[in-house]
């Protein structure tokens, strides 16, 4: 059980961090060419932990 409270945690984090990264330079990937896109992480991370609790509890 805390390894998966864990990698949320950790996955939260890190793409935290890219929002971070995107709104000093951005990355430069497809979609997040400007500042302003750093927005498109945020949903990508609420995605990402949601897909991660729900298989938590699946688990």
């Amino acid at each position: 059980m805390l390894v998966k409270s864990g990698m949320t945690k950790l996955l939260a984090l890190v793409i935290i961090g890219m929002m971070v990264i995107q709104l000093i330079k951005p990355l430069g990937w497809p979609g997040l060419k400007r500042r302003g896109d750093f927005w498109k992480l945020a949903l990508l991370a609420m995605a990402a932990i949601s897909l991660a609790g729900v298989l938590g509890h699946w688990t």
